[in-house]
């Protein structure tokens, strides 16, 4: 059993920062590749941005480049999402999701609030 949970949501003023985590748990031999989405209300939920285990390679969405900086901590099965210059755009629930042990995991998601 695999579980992925997030933290780190809140609300913010616009330009304002907040970074989120999610720890991955449970019977782990391996992690290929963790994500992070965004789902705003009354919208479908879109990719924001992707790093892989095994090395460094990242990729960030275009509507966050330059603002959003994904990372992880291989010896703690985390993955983090730094957001800076926040809009209120970036308003959404924002869920982790994992390929580990060869299968795709979801967290709950956290809620992020930008709004004066």
């Amino acid at each position: 059993q695999v579980q992925l949970v997030e933290s780190g949501g809140g609300l913010v003023q616009p330009g304002g920062s907040l970074r989120l985590s999610c720890a991955a748990s449970g019977s782990i031999f391996s992690i290929a590749v963790m994500r992070w989405y965004r789902q705003a209300p009354g919208k479908q939920r879109v990719l924001v941005a992707v790093i892989t285990f095994g090395g460094v390679t990242t990729f960030v969405d275009s509507a966050v480049k330059g603002r959003f900086t994904i990372s992880r901590d291989n010896a703690k099965n985390t993955v983090y999402l730094q957001m800076n210059s926040l809009k209120p755009e970036d308003t959404a629930v924002y869920y982790c999701n994992g390929q580990i042990n060869a299968r795709d995991y979801w967290g709950q998601g956290t809620q992020v609030t930008v709004s004066s």
